[in-house]
């Protein structure tokens, strides 16, 4: 395997950065995730796809609640990132602070974006190490404007000490999917 290459292929697109945040029972959720996407080009029937770690706090939120919202973020919205990308919400509420609001249906709802959706749970797959969701969207508003955050801006704008916390948290998750990956094929017996 050219491993350079498809890392060159992976490189050749800049996906948007998304706060997917999710609530139940009292419990609240937000992570960072650039693994979404549109899953639909019917108007009338939207869809998304995200996958998300199954070792992260929100996962077990939206498992519970079988809802999320999904956040698109300002290209200024590098904060929303250090507080929802750098910090566990296993140890901490991440909320803490962040002016309260919620989606239609009940989803933590982050003000200071470009744009939302509240989508519903309609499909889960297990791939190891992570969840992969298929969500009929429910709601959306497009509260802000200009562009969105991507990947390769977050790598470019991020101060020194924010990158290298970016590259050792991104390093560590890798460490562990890699584990959980291995593990599901061998039970699947494609290892």
């Amino acid at each position: 395997m050219n491993q350079d290459a498809i890392a060159a292929v992976f490189h050749l697109y800049d996906p948007p950065l998304w706060l997917v945040t999710a609530a139940h029972h009292g419990r609240r959720g937000g992570l960072i995730a650039t693994s979404a996407v549109r899953a639909s080009i019917v108007a009338e029937q939207p869809r998304m796809l995200i996958a998300i770690a199954r070792h992260h706090h929100t996962w077990g939120v939206i498992a519970g609640s079988g809802r999320f919202a999904l956040h698109l973020l300002p290209i200024s919205g590098l904060d929303a990132v250090w507080r929802f990308g750098l910090q566990s919400g296993h140890q901490q509420d991440k909320f803490a602070d962040v002016p309260a609001g919620t989606t239609p249906d009940g989803n933590p709802l982050y003000a200071d974006c470009v744009a939302w959706l509240d989508c519903r749970v309609e499909e889960t797959l297990d791939i190891g190490d992570r969840s992969v969701y298929i969500a009929a969207v429910t709601a959306g508003a497009l509260p802000g404007n200009g562009p969105v955050l991507s990947v390769a801006t977050l790598l470019r704008d991020a101060p020194g000490e924010r990158r290298a916390e970016l590259d050792r948290r991104y390093a560590a998750d890798q460490a562990s999917d890699r584990e959980a990956i291995q593990a599901w094929r061998r039970v699947r017996g494609l290892a």
